[in-house]
This record gives structure tokens, C-alpha cells and sequence, in this order.
């Protein structure tokens, strides 16, 4: 079988992993499945991970990504890692006020501002 196309779009700078979302809207169960899978390899392959995770392209995001969250935000933890976010659409933002999710993810307007915030 072959390898499924990537729905991201991984970069590093300043020893900082960069991931961007090929796709605008980050609904279908499978999707989120792969796109956590993928993220999680990324941090496996770091003593202590930092990395940074653009929504400059999402548009819609569901619970069930959410959730893909708070696993890669845990799992960054477990190996004295850093994660941000960054570029997210006020409308989705407004989402993670309702859930208190803005209280445990640091969140940063820009991904130059994200870049900056790292140890």
C-alpha cells in the first residue's frame, strides 16, 4: 500500500519544528488520526522537543482535534519539551477560551513571536 500524503507541512528554524496544515478545515476522524501520528513521530525524534504548531491555514477545527492536541501537548511534557501555537483564527481561538484550552497551550499571534518565546 502506499504512503499516505502528508497533511502537513513541516519546517525547522532556530531549532524549532515548524508544522503548518495542508488542509483549511481539520474535521474527518482519519485525518486528525494521521496528522497526530505524524506530529507524534516528529516528537520522537527529539531528546526535548520544540515545537510549534502554525493554524495560518485552518479555517475549522474539530473536538476530536482538540483532543489530538492536549495528546502531542502531553506527550511534549513526558520528554521536557516545548510546544506553541500560533496563527490561530479568532473565531477558533474564541473555542479554546470556551474550553479553557488558552490556559494550558501557550498561544502566540504570530509564529515569529512563537519562534521568540522558546527557551
Amino acid at each position: 500500500m502506499a504512503q499516505a500524503e502528508s497533511r502537513l507541512r513541516v519546517s525547522n528554524r532556530a531549532g524549532v519544528t515548524t508544522v503548518e496544515f495542508a488542509d483549511r478545515n481539520i474535521l474527518d476522524e482519519a485525518n486528525i488520526q494521521a496528522i497526530s501520528e505524524e506530529i507524534s513521530a516528529l516528537i520522537d525524534r527529539a531528546d526535548e522537543p520544540k515545537l510549534l504548531i502554525s493554524f495560518a491555514n485552518v479555517d475549522h477545527l474539530s473536538s476530536a482535534a482538540l483532543g489530538a492536541l492536549i495528546t502531542i501537548n502531553h506527550r511534549i511534557r513526558d520528554r521536557k519539551g516545548q510546544l506553541r501555537l500560533a496563527n490561530i483564527d479568532p473565531q477558533i481561538y474564541e473555542v479554546f477560551v470556551i474550553t479553557r484550552l488558552n490556559k494550558l497551550f501557550d498561544i502566540h499571534d504570530t509564529t515569529d513571536e512563537a519562534i521568540a518565546s522558546f527557551d
